[in-house]
């Protein structure tokens, strides 16, 4: 079950394990492992790492992979589509997972199958290519759901920085593995295989660091144990405003996971270096930071969040217009404004599920609704761009819908924006 930081301006979070009370036992594991608060920080950032790599690290080496198998660009989309699809899914059964087995241990299984999916993704074989490619999006939900109900639940009282580190990781993280798809390739000999694959030593390497917190923590004996069951309210499913806030979600995550999917594709048609393209993609990824943290704090200061509406989802179109009149020639503008854009969009998507929330009940419900929605429009996204582009054989009408998807994330964003409770 989701439940949110309280306080405004914090993010709603899914925490896998709010209906468990812990036993004797299982509170002595809990305070044995916070007292090792390096070895458990140092697991929390190797894990974050990996939650963006292996979908940024296929990004620019994405034309490579078709053209091996031959592959239309509808078909590559799904490539990307895919995980983004479990991470709606994942909303679902991860907190499931959390609550039967710990969080510690579906965390520690979620990064081998990771690592053991980016391997996977590299046989020479198309089934093994999207199989790998579903097992990726998978392990990313799981980590994706699991993590900041995991910093919540171990640092109640530095949630809001340790978010900030989380995050911070998994961008890092993404804007790594954009930068070094292809001179690792390079490096390689020409393997986009190689190159792909050396992202699984990072899983590995964090499944490592995440083993003794899994060890610590196996004296924890209370998942059977829950707390009063919460009793039932009015349903958000049933709630204009809740959907308001889905659809917003949703929106500036389609608008996101097509730029993951295709920006260096978009950069190399035009006569872009793929070397190029790549930093310019990373470049993108790493000014997100400025938006997700800056965007939230202000959010929270106001009654209503309007006027951050209208500039987050100004700038992402802006950026989309930049990328259909001189996608080369503005490269680094245009990732710029599309990357304080996004990252403010996520931040302040995030914050809305806080602040239309009447109570901690709500918010919990209304967090599930919108990641679980929302994540499942945004897998449309990739797929509906390359289809499109695929079928006029130009970026310039794909990138022009994503356009129009601003100017309805411009309209239901402002509605969501309404100083209102669900």
């Amino acid at each position: 079950m989701s439940r949110p930081d309280s306080g405004p301006g914090r993010l709603a979070v899914i925490d896998a394990e709010a209906d468990v009370r812990p036993s004797v036992e299982g509170a002595r594991a809990r305070r044995a492992l916070i007292a090792h608060p390096v070895l458990l920080l140092v697991g929390i950032v190797l894990a974050s790492v990996n939650m963006r790599a292996a979908l940024a690290s296929m990004s620019p080496l994405v034309t490579q992979v078709g053209a091996q198998f031959g592959l239309s660009q509808t078909a590559n989309s799904l490539l990307t589509s895919v995980p983004v699809l479990f991470l709606g899914l994942g909303a679902l059964v991860a907190p499931w997972l959390g609550r039967r087995l710990g969080s510690e241990v579906v965390l520690f299984g979620a990064l081998l199958l990771l690592a053991g999916g980016i391997l996977v993704r590299v046989l020479p074989s198309v089934g093994a290519l999207y199989g790998g490619s579903l097992l990726i999006g998978t392990a990313i939900a799981l980590l994706n759901v699991l993590m900041p109900g995991l910093i919540k639940r171990d640092f109640p009282d530095r949630a809001a920085s340790m978010t900030s580190v989380y995050t911070g990781a998994m961008i890092a993280g993404a804007t790594v593995a954009a930068a070094a798809s292809v001179p690792l390739e390079k490096a390689f000999g020409g393997s986009w295989e190689a190159s792909l694959a050396f992202w699984s030593l990072l899983a590995v390497v964090a499944a490592v660091a995440w083993l003794p917190q899994v060890l610590i923590a196996r004296g924890r004996t209370g998942h059977e144990v829950r707390t009063a069951v919460v009793p039932p309210g009015k349903s958000v499913w049933r709630s204009a405003l809740a959907w308001q806030v889905t659809l917003f979600m949703g929106l500036q995550s389609l608008w996101s996971y097509v730029l993951i999917a295709w920006m260096p594709t978009i950069f190399s048609d035009h006569g872009m270096s793929r070397s190029s393209a790549g930093v310019v993609f990373a470049f993108n990824n790493l000014i997100q930071v400025a938006g997700a943290f800056v965007v939230p704090v202000l959010a929270g200061r106001m009654r209503s969040q309007r006027p951050l509406i209208v500039l987050v989802t100004g700038m992402v179109a802006a950026g989309y217009v930049g990328l259909i009149i001189a996608p080369v020639t503005g490269a680094w503008v245009w990732a710029a404004v599309l990357g304080v854009g996004q990252g403010g969009a996520v931040g302040l998507a995030l914050t809305l599920i806080v602040l239309r929330s009447g109570d901690a009940v709500t918010a919990a419900r209304l967090s599930g609704m919108a990641q679980t929605v929302g994540y499942l429009l945004a897998a449309v996204g990739p797929f509906a761009a390359g289809a499109v582009y695929e079928a006029t054989g130009s970026w310039t009408v794909p990138l022009s819908l994503v356009v129009g998807v601003c100017v309805v994330a411009l309209g239901v964003g402002l509605m969501a924006a309404r100083d209102q409770k669900v």
